[in-house]
């Protein structure tokens, strides 16, 4: 970062700004002493006297020496300034953490009386906070300062919306960390380069604003003086003395310039901030539920009861408002996983499979809305109103592993601080003892030189390292679940193996539960006992991996087993697809979701949705026509036959 700020100092015009910002600052601090007294020394005998080699800029009405007090006034204009933009700052940066921090409701209140403030000019703002806050400098200050808030608030807002759904902010969340600690140590220190960028360049705008305050008379008061005083007193002998007026100005116009510039300069040296859209929608109720067939009951309760059960989902539905209406992306999906138990859930995109891991982990977002009739986590209830019980709960035996390594760490903290951060929120371990354990469960999961590494940032680390430390960072409690979401997608094939074999090692090792997501069939029947297979928000299959490749029931199952190229594939051949596009979760079909891309499917699927029914063996399959053979093969070899080539 230092590097980043010395490279804008380095350009013509940043360094031309800066060193032209350095002369204002010298002036505010010297020129009281040095000119101090010759700006309040009296001489009625040379009242209103033009320019001379005595004084250059000419006298004012009582004789004193008007660059003088130009150069006097740097101070005052300069402190007001700062104290004004300094105000703007503080207030923007409350109102527009507060959504962050207040929740769904009050967030769309306050996010709406700032976009009704930043409707306003802020000229119009500034004079009506001058008159409410009386004549004089301390309202004018109040007054500017405010009327800038609005403009920050709303960058704030949008910064802070931005980082929120970032994969370190979640992973802070998963960990218990509280939202205002969220805030002040993941977020704020992510968006302190944007707002002092804004700030620098507000800096110049609020110096012009309070100038033009105090030429109206709502400003400073005499006997005291800024540039904007002086300009006022100075136009009215502007006939006279031209240089009265045109000092003061300019004086306003060079710093008011100097900020602009540094600003403009540093914006384009470290990349300006851009607004994104307004708050997120508002969540819909939805009243459709999903529920199990019947015949499932007592195997729940059997499930709910057994020790081994580590994760226990029953009529998962999470819904989000849209453009006409909620929607449901997940829906009923049902499922259990044991202690040591790998269970795979694979589908398309769009599926649901990444937005029910978020559930299960009580990460989805404020505008979504999660129902379930259990879910459960080493026996204990995870629905309701958030509880330190539960954060701590979550946050010690719950290790979320996330897509983008890079995404999912702090970039400004160091790797060790925040791992230790988890040991000393949830297990109350001092700083020292918490550095430990974060360096003991780095070296755990294969990072060498763990001294140097825990001191160093995500971005010194590679892919691979990071994926690996994000792991390190499930284990700093005692994880009885691991949910791995895409874990090695942005990775190499080597890596990816490495970071496989890691889990697979923790799992075995600990018995802890996994739940690995990915789109790689392949991946999931090598790591994985049973794999769950998603479509259109639904669990369409539930088998044992060994049954993936030639026991798959589910049209659908046996779709994705068909497009995954092998060694026996013909490289002269294209590559195998399935039909169609996946169904959009807004414009569900009647009747099976598959139907439009499936070979088997007849008036009654399109009519009816099956649901998933369980056989002797615990399979689970949605499909009115589960294992039948397909057209022109059996269903011990269906790919051929499941399959389009383009």
């Amino acid at each position: 970062m230092e590097r980043r700020w010395l490279r804008v100092l380095r350009t013509p015009l940043g360094a031309g700004a800066a060193a032209l910002c350095g002369l204002v600052l010298v002036l505010a601090v010297v020129a009281p002493l040095v000119w101090g007294a010759a700006a309040e020394a009296v001489d009625t005998a040379d009242i209103l006297a033009g320019p001379s080699s005595e004084h250059w800029a000419g006298t004012d009405n009582l004789g004193r020496d008007i660059l003088a007090r130009v150069l006097v006034a740097t101070r005052l204009s300069i402190g007001l300034a700062l104290a004004a933009t300094a105000i703007a700052v503080l207030v923007g940066l409350l109102l527009g953490s507060a959504p962050y921090l207040l929740g769904r409701r009050a967030g769309r209140l306050m996010t709406a009386i700032v976009n009704a403030a930043v409707a306003f000019p802020g000229l119009l703002l500034a004079l009506f906070f001058a008159v409410v806050f009386g004549l004089g400098a301390r309202g004018a200050v109040l007054a500017i300062g405010l009327a800038g808030a609005p403009s920050f608030a709303r960058l704030t807002h949008a910064l802070v919306a931005n980082l929120a759904a970032r994969d370190f902010v979640a992973a802070a969340r998963i960990a218990g960390v509280g939202r205002l600690r969220v805030l002040f140590r993941h977020i704020l220190p992510n968006v302190a380069e944007p707002l002092a960028v804004n700030a620098t360049i507000g800096a110049g705008t609020v110096l012009l604003s309070f100038a033009g305050l105090s030429f109206l008379g709502l400003g400073v008061q005499s006997p005291d003086y800024d540039w904007g005083r002086l300009l006022y007193e100075g136009v009215s002998a502007l006939y006279v003395n031209p240089m009265a007026a045109l000092a003061p100005g300019a004086a306003v116009l060079l710093a008011g310039l100097a900020f602009n510039l540094l600003g403009e300069s540093v914006a384009k040296g470290l990349g300006s901030p851009t607004l994104r859209g307004g708050p997120p929608p508002a969540p819909s109720a939805d009243g459709d539920s999903r529920r199990a067939p019947a015949g499932e009951d007592a195997r729940d309760d059997v499930e709910a009861a057994d020790p081994d059960v580590v994760l226990d989902v029953r009529d998962l539905e999470v819904t989000v408002p849209g453009p006409r209406g909620a929607i449901r992306p997940v829906r009923g999906v049902s499922f259990t996983v044991r202690r040591g138990e790998a269970v795979g859930v694979v589908g398309e995109s769009g599926s649901g499979k990444s937005l029910t891991a978020l559930a299960v982990t009580r990460l989805v977002a404020d505008s979504g809305h999660v129902e379930a009739t259990r879910l459960r986590l080493l026996g204990d209830d995870l629905r309701g109103a958030d509880t330190p019980r539960r954060r701590r709960l979550l946050g010690t035996s719950l290790a979320m592993v996330f897509q983008d390594p890079m995404t999912s760490l702090n970039p400004t903290r160091r790797i060790g601080g925040q791992l230790a951060e988890v040991a000393s929120h949830h297990l109350g371990m001092p700083r020292r003892e918490a550095m430990s354990r974060a360096e003991d469960r780095l070296g755990a999961v294969g990072i060498p030189d763990v001294g140097r590494r825990a001191r160093q940032y995500p971005h010194e680390f590679s892919g691979g390292m990071r994926q690996r430390a994000m792991i390190g960072m499930g284990l700093m409690g005692s994880p009885r679940l691991i949910v791995a979401d895409e874990p090695t997608t942005a990775l190499d094939v080597t890596v990816q193996q490495q970071v496989l074999d890691l889990l697979a090692t923790i799992r075995g090792d600990d018995a802890v539960g996994l739940v690995l997501i990915s789109h790689d069939v392949t991946v999931v029947g090598e790591v994985c006992d049973r794999v769950l297979v998603m479509y259109a928000g639904r669990i369409v299959e539930d088998l044992p991996t060994s049954e993936l490749a030639t026991g798959a029931r589910h049209p659908y199952t046996r779709a994705l087993v068909a497009a995954v190229p092998d060694m026996e594939t013909d490289i002269d051949e294209p590559l195998a697809t399935i039909p169609g596009r996946p169904v959009d979760p807004a414009e569900l079909p009647a009747g099976c979701a598959y139907a439009a891309r499936c070979p088997l499917a007849d008036a009654r699927c399109r009519a009816e949705d099956p649901p998933l029914v369980a056989d002797p063996g615990g399979r689970r399959v949605a499909c009115w026509h589960a294992g039948e053979p397909l057209p022109g093969g059996t269903a011990e070899h269906p790919a051929d036959e499941l399959v389009e080539t383009p």
